[in-house]
């Protein structure tokens, strides 16, 4: 089996350290690599997976320039590159553009740490511009370690986007809402043809039962393998789908071939 790894990330040489000592204290998690490139390479290799995708995320509006100079720099050699625009950045459609011309993938969104709501009208106008560059728009989803008090980004915000923004490729991270399972059931799984769900570090905190259930009713061609690394194994979700009751296609279809076909590649 091949393994296309659509949710991973990894810091530069020099913040990579402080970064990953900062995030696992507040997580609890013992990190999988030491936060730099070459690390995460290392473990992708270790654990067969030819391909991954890096997701960078701008916490302030003034890192926007050199983070995505930053992966289009480290890009290649099977790893693939999210951009990032901070929500309240006044030149976030001019950098989307910059996105685009850099060769990046798409757009990757932490209502967290950017401290926005995925259907906030003032998304509005990023939104209509990744959809007409043909980006792809990556969002963290459900709970974060570092959530205070109403989680932002919510299944039912997820509806609401891919609702209004019919054209725009929207991935929603963790199932769609970590923690929020009963809500992806009722709101997004398998009701939207511009939404797909990766599986990125649900592997502890999900039943299988439960799991199984919003695989089916998604449907294999819009769920993506993603681990998270370095805040969980790759190893772990691997075996978490290969045990799931899936056909061998609908395992090869989560594994890599969506992520091929939503990339284009």
């Amino acid at each position: 089996m091949r393994y296309f790894d659509f949710h991973t990330h990894a810091f530069t040489d020099d913040l990579a350290n402080r970064a990953v000592e900062g995030l696992s204290l507040t997580s609890g998690i013992q990190p999988a690599t030491d936060g730099t490139v070459s690390g995460l390479r290392r473990k992708l290799e270790k654990n067969g997976i030819d391909r991954a995708l890096l997701l960078p995320v701008a916490t302030k509006p003034s890192q926007q320039k050199t983070i995505n100079n930053w992966a289009a720099s480290v890009m290649g050699g099977g790893l693939y590159c999210c951009g990032t625009v901070h929500p309240a950045a006044e030149n976030a459609l001019e950098e989307l553009e910059r996105i685009r011309s850099l060769g990046l993938c798409g757009v990757k969104f932490h209502s967290e740490y950017q401290n926005f709501c995925p259907d906030e009208e003032r998304m509005f106008p990023i939104y209509e511009k990744i959809a007409e560059l043909g980006l792809i728009a990556v969002f963290h989803g459900g709970w974060d370690p570092y959530s205070e008090g109403e989680i932002k980004a919510t299944p039912k915000s997820f509806a609401a986007v891919a609702k209004t923004f019919p054209k725009l490729k929207i991935v929603a991270a963790h199932l769609g809402g970590m923690k929020l399972w009963d809500d992806i059931e009722k709101y997004t799984a398998g009701k939207f043809e511009n939404l797909w769900f990766d599986v990125s570090v649900i592997s502890r905190y999900i039943d299988d039962d439960q799991l199984l259930r919003i695989l089916k009713k998604q449907g294999a061609e819009r769920v993506l393998f993603g681990s998270d690394c370095p805040w969980d194994e790759p190893a772990n979700e691997i075996a978490m789908i290969e045990r799931m009751p899936l056909t061998n296609e609908e395992k090869e279809l989560i594994f890599y071939k969506n992520a091929e076909k939503l990339l284009g590649i």
